[in-house]
């Protein structure tokens, strides 16, 4: 009996903790929300800003007001965001700007697109997304939606005329902040369905994968990257990349 009163005990506090937290979530006002305690969320982001749309914005501020009909934008996540400290000059000596924010997903992504692409009026944007949608970052998301929200990406930029480019989600054998999830196939998968996506409406589809793939579908090791990394490219890496992407930009 007295186990039953302490299992009923349990669950009640449960209920109360879970009924509080939906109050903060679901909170009204814009002091609750500063008042609640902060959560990590994946990009950077905060609860006031959850696809950070702030990451960018003083130099999105000063873009703005130089035209440049050159200019090419790389919207991404940790991996296109590392490419700046790998190698800098590829993005000096090109028109590129670069806009990938460590950790984010596709969802967070289309919501920064307006700042961070089309406000920039680029010729063109680079669009590469699904690593950290495949690990979970923000939540279980399904192939077939992550996709859709690089679709809707693509046809924002198409609706104000600039060129779209979708790149393969890099090959990757596991995630070490989130082990177990299997994605090889699952990278294959989409980047399927991003490939058909592009010849369907004639865009771009820029084919990392293939050429940096290891048998097992994970990105070549030691070649492509580290074995304490196995998803961010090392610096033969971003070469790689920098040759198949300025191909298809045929610059």
């Amino acid at each position: 009996m007295r186990t039953n009163s302490i299992f009923i005990t349990l669950i009640l506090t449960l209920l109360t903790v879970a009924m509080n937290a939906q109050e903060i979530i679901q909170a009204g006002k814009y002091d609750d929300l500063m008042s609640a305690p902060e959560i990590a969320i994946a990009g950077g982001g905060t609860l006031m800003d959850w696809s950070n749309m702030n990451f960018y914005k003083d130099s999105n501020e000063k873009l703005k007001k130089i035209t440049d009909p050159s200019r090419i934008v790389f919207m991404g996540n940790s991996i296109t965001q590392q490419w700046s400290n790998f190698n800098p000059s590829f993005f000096i000596e090109n028109p590129f700007i670069n806009r990938g924010i460590g950790g984010q997903t596709s969802p967070q992504m289309l919501i920064r697109f307006k700042s961070d692409v089309v406000n920039l009026k680029p010729k063109a944007v680079v669009i590469m997304a699904g690593t950290n949608d495949l690990a979970g970052n923000t939540g279980v998301i399904s192939i077939k939606n992550t996709a859709e929200n690089i679709f809707s990406m693509a046809e924002i930029a198409m609706a104000n005329n600039i060129a779209v480019y979708i790149c393969s989600t890099l090959p990757a054998i596991d995630f070490l902040w989130s082990t177990g999830l299997e994605p090889a196939l699952k990278i294959v998968k989409l980047n399927t369905i991003l490939r058909s996506y592009c010849i369907e409406n004639g865009l771009t589809y820029v084919d990392y994968y293939t050429s940096m793939a290891d048998s097992k579908g994970g990105l070549k090791v030691p070649e492509y990257t580290a074995e304490n990394d196995l998803v961010h490219p090392n610096l033969a890496g971003y070469k790689k990349m920098e040759k198949i992407i300025l191909s298809a930009l045929k610059l």
